[in-house]
């Protein structure tokens, strides 16, 4: 299957995803934020580096927050204080 099939399915699963409610979406949701990276090197190493460029931004936009999250816990921060 070309790796830009499977890159239109992680989109409409991530889209399914994104529809349902908050509670049902920490499986799907994880498992997609798993499996991007290697699509993402899949799709780099098909097409080159300005793809890559652009699906690795268009990833970190959408699990901004997932990946902020893993980030400080990683660091043994405690997340958001302040206002």
């Amino acid at each position: 299957m070309n790796v830009l099939v499977l890159g239109c399915l992680w989109v409409l699963v991530g889209t399914a995803t994104a529809l349902m409610p908050m509670r049902y979406q920490y499986l799907p949701g994880f498992l997609l934020l798993l499996s991007a990276p290697v699509l993402i090197w899949k799709i780099g190493v098909a097409y080159g580096w300005l793809p890559l460029l652009l699906v690795t931004a268009a990833f970190a936009s959408m699990f901004r927050k997932p990946l902020r999250a893993l980030a400080l816990w990683a660091l043994g921060g405690r997340g958001e204080s302040g206002p």
